[in-house]
């Protein structure tokens, strides 16, 4: 249970079946969906006091929510604008266009999940991004194989088009590793709260450390305005295709195992019991990997320049070689009003003084919006009316 101010308590117990009866904008706002409202913002001065409350009307009580995904840095002035009947859009006041957008999901197919996994009522995060990101690419294949050859070549001839997400790790760094960018070194009992969070889209324990990939590395790199690279193996290539993960998967094969084992041994950095190990491993590998619906395509890497245009195929990179491009990020000042109509928004906000102030209308489109918590959701459009 929580607390709220005696005047908000009021409002809701008053009987109010409009949201904008109640208060859809300000330093807090309550958005009614069916007999619950969502009250978003401060309850007083405190900058702790910021969260998400709960009013149930069917108990008459407050509810404080399992709250998942990225949160917002505190704010204190913001509009709530109900989507449908599971997510509200809420709009930070002096934010950069970067910033300004963010949906709170109460009832998404993600919340129901979560909700049926910790048996407690959840809500999530998820942070809007203007247009859409190139989906990440997940390639996997036995050791051997030349998949890091390939990826290696890929961030060589595009190296502003392509990135790799960071790890998370729970072992100790060893000498010249460098946090945040070699891996991100955690906690062990961070790192598991954070998986049962389902804020990481694939791990595993090995040699009694935790290892894995987190929705929010994958994430930075499309925030960098680049596409993810991941070299993931088959088990963790088929979490990610479980996850809410949008990608195209890629299986490099070789041509035959005994082409595989000549690769193996030319390294000429194992000895015989490594090298038998590998190979069955890569034999447990290709069964896996042609399991039907993993992956989206199998390329054979035969002939290795044959090889990597067939990659630049599938990825469209034979007709354009230049990452995206970044608008310039503007900045939305007080926001005055906001309306809804079918998919779009339209947002009024004032710049300048009470003497000089000036009106701009934005539209917020939202009609080729994807993903969602515990990741971004992208493919926004925002321009001036």
């Amino acid at each position: 249970m929580g607390e709220a101010p005696a005047s908000l308590i009021d409002n809701l117990q008053g009987g109010y079946t409009n949201v904008f009866d109640l208060k859809s904008k300000g330093s807090q706002t309550a958005t009614l969906i069916g007999t619950k409202t969502y009250v978003i913002g401060w309850s007083n001065d405190q900058e702790e006091s910021f969260g998400v409350r709960i009013f149930d009307k069917c108990t008459n009580e407050w509810v404080i929510p399992t709250v998942l995904g990225t949160k917002p840095k505190p704010f204190k002035g913001h509009l709530a604008v109900l989507l449908g009947q599971d997510r509200i859009l809420v709009v930070k006041e002096n934010s950069s266009f970067d910033d300004c957008i963010w949906f709170l999901e109460v009832d998404t197919e993600y919340i129901k999940q979560q909700k049926k996994k910790l048996a407690t009522p959840v809500v999530a995060w998820s942070r809007g991004v203007i247009g859409a990101a190139e989906k990440p690419v997940v390639i996997s294949g036995p050791s051997g194989v030349g998949k890091g050859t390939l990826i290696n070549k890929l961030m060589k001839d595009f190296p502003a088009m392509f990135g790799f997400s960071v790890s998370h790790t729970t072992r100790a760094p060893r000498e010249g590793e460098k946090n945040h960018v070699h891996y991100h070194f955690t906690d062990r009992t961070v790192m598991e709260q954070e998986i049962k969070d389902g804020k990481f889209l694939e791990f595993a324990s090995v040699h009694g450390n935790l290892y894995g990939t987190s929705t929010e590395a994958v994430d930075a790199v499309a925030d960098a305005g680049k596409r993810c690279i991941l070299d993931i193996d088959v088990q963790g290539a088929r979490c990610m295709r479980d996850s809410h993960l949008e990608a195209i998967f890629i299986f490099v094969c070789p041509p035959s195992s005994e082409e595989l084992e000549k690769r193996l041994r030319a390294r000429g950095t194992e000895m015989e019991e490594q090298i038998q190990k590998r190979l069955r491993n890569a034999k447990t590998e290709l069964e896996k990997g042609r399991e039907p619906g993993l992956f989206d395509y199998m390329l054979v890497n035969d002939d290795f320049n044959t090889c990597y245009e067939n990659l630049k195929k599938l990825l469209g990179l034979d007709e354009a070689v230049n990452g995206n491009s970044s608008s310039e990020m503007g900045y939305l000042p007080l926001v005055h009003s906001a309306s809804k109509s079918d998919e779009k928004i339209l947002i009024a906000s004032e710049t300048g003084g009470l003497e000089k102030a000036s009106q701009n209308r934005i539209v917020l489109d939202l009609s080729s919006i994807k993903g969602g918590a515990p990741a971004r959701t992208r493919g926004l459009n925002m321009y001036f009316a």
